[in-house]
C-alpha cells in the first residue's frame, strides 16, 4: 500500500486545498503516512517528498524535528505519559511504572502482540488532569489503574473487531 493510492485520495487533495503552495502540506501528509505505515517510513518520507515536489531530505529533517511523528515502528496504539514535574507531582510516575507492568514492557517497549507502545514524554500541556496519557494523539486524562485497564481492554477489543 502507498499514500499515493486510491485510499488517500482524497484526503490528499483536500489537504492541498488548504495551501497556498505543495511544500507547505509536509505536516499533515506525513500524519497520512504514519497513519498508512505506522510509524513515518522511508517509503512515506519518499511519497511525502514526492507529492510536495520536494527533497526527501527535507521531509525527513521535518519528520525528525517533531515529537508527534514516529521514526520508528510503534503499536497500534501508541500510548505517551506526561512524566514532567507537574505531572509527576499528581504521581504521573507511578502511574507510568504501573502501565509498563501492565503491559509487561519497558520504557519505549512494544508489547509482543505488536498492538501497544509506551513512552513517557515531557509535557501533554495537560497538568491539571494527571496522571494522562496521550492514545494515537488522543487524550485520556485523570486515570488511575482502574482506568488503565478498561481502556487497555478496550483497545484490545477495537483491535479485535479490525482484525
Amino acid at each position: 500500500m502507498s499514500i499515493k493510492d486510491k485510499k488517500y485520495a482524497k484526503r490528499i487533495e483536500a489537504t492541498f486545498s488548504k495551501y497556498p503552495d505543495k511544500r507547505s502540506a509536509v505536516m499533515p501528509l506525513l500524519y497520512i503516512a504514519q497513519e498508512e505505515y505506522g510509524w513515518v517510513s522511508p517509503e512515506g518520507i519518499q511519497e511525502v517528498a514526492e507529492l510536495c515536489e520536494i527533497d526527501p531530505t527535507q521531509v525527513k529533517s521535518i519528520a525528525g524535528f517533531y515529537t508527534m511523528y514516529s521514526e520508528q515502528p510503534k503499536g497500534k496504539y501508541w500510548l505517551q505519559v506526561c512524566t514532567d514535574l507537574a505531572c509527576a507531582l499528581n504521581k504521573a510516575d507511578d502511574f507510568y511504572e504501573e502501565l509498563k507492568q501492565e503491559l509487561g514492557v519497558d520504557d519505549g517497549g512494544t508489547t509482543e502482540d505488536g498492538l501497544f507502545t509506551v513512552e513517557h514524554v515531557m509535557c501533554l500541556a495537560a497538568c491539571d488532569k494527571a496522571p494522562m496519557l496521550q492514545c494515537n494523539f488522543h487524550f485520556h486524562e485523570k486515570l488511575n489503574k482502574e482506568k488503565m485497564r478498561e481502556l487497555l481492554a478496550q483497545w484490545r477489543a477495537d483491535a479485535a473487531k479490525e482484525a
